[in-house]
């Protein structure tokens, strides 16, 4: 593995771990008012058109970062519909 896939991984990682306490606290509190559905709905499409971009260019960090990414949105974009 070369070192900018290298550095990609771990910085996928990071970025992606950032998500985990608000949608574990979202799902376990039910309460999500104080989270912006149209800026989550903007993330998502930034994080599926990073997730193409990814399968473009064969970047196996940019398309793991973005696909459990955009899985994170998703849940975060459904339990704020659930719980308005």
């Amino acid at each position: 593995m070369e070192t900018a896939e290298f550095l990609g991984l771990i910085a996928a990682c990071c970025t992606t771990a950032a998500f985990m306490p608000q949608v574990y606290r979202a799902w376990k509190s039910k309460s999500v008012r104080d989270i912006s559905l149209f800026m989550y709905l903007v993330f998502l499409t930034g994080t599926i058109l990073w997730f193409i971009y990814g399968i473009l260019i064969h970047s196996i960090s940019i398309i793991l970062a973005n696909g459990i990414t955009s899985i994170l949105a998703l849940i975060i974009i459904f339990l704020k519909l659930k719980y308005r």
